[in-house]
């Protein structure tokens, strides 16, 4: 049995097809890189993680409303360079956090710096940020 010519290419246009997904990612284009946002709040929860760590916290706006928010990190391998570990922070840590506010309003930010209960200050980098260095 002989496979028609066209077979290898088929095979080639299948295997990119399947594979797209693979090189997707998102940025920061749902953030606005051009402000930094700076808030106090609580941690709820720490998520540290692939593809992107999370911070879970509440922050008490001036009315003495409770607001969550969400800080959207890098990936483990970026953060562990920086100083971070999946013990550095816990639920009742009291913090102060700066970064990018999402472009659609919502309690999301893209991080960039926190500052620990013990006042010690971490700056992070993204991915495009060090492809610009």
């Amino acid at each position: 049995m002989r496979l028609a010519p066209s077979a290898p290419v088929a095979l080639v246009v299948v295997l990119v097809l399947v594979s797209a997904p693979l090189f997707a990612h998102h940025g920061a284009a749902s953030y606005d890189t051009n402000k930094l946002t700076t808030l106090k709040g609580v941690v709820t929860d720490f998520q540290f993680m692939n593809p992107h760590s999370e911070i879970f916290f509440d922050v008490t706006d001036a009315a003495g409303k409770v607001q969550g928010w969400i800080a959207e990190g890098v990936g483990v391998s970026t953060m562990s360079r920086g100083g971070w570990s999946k013990n550095i922070l816990k639920a009742g840590d009291q913090i102060t956090i700066t970064g990018n506010p999402a472009r659609n309003g919502s309690h999301a930010m893209r991080l960039k710096k926190i500052v620990l209960p013990n006042g010690r200050e971490l700056a992070l980098q993204s991915a495009e940020d060090y492809a610009g260095q």
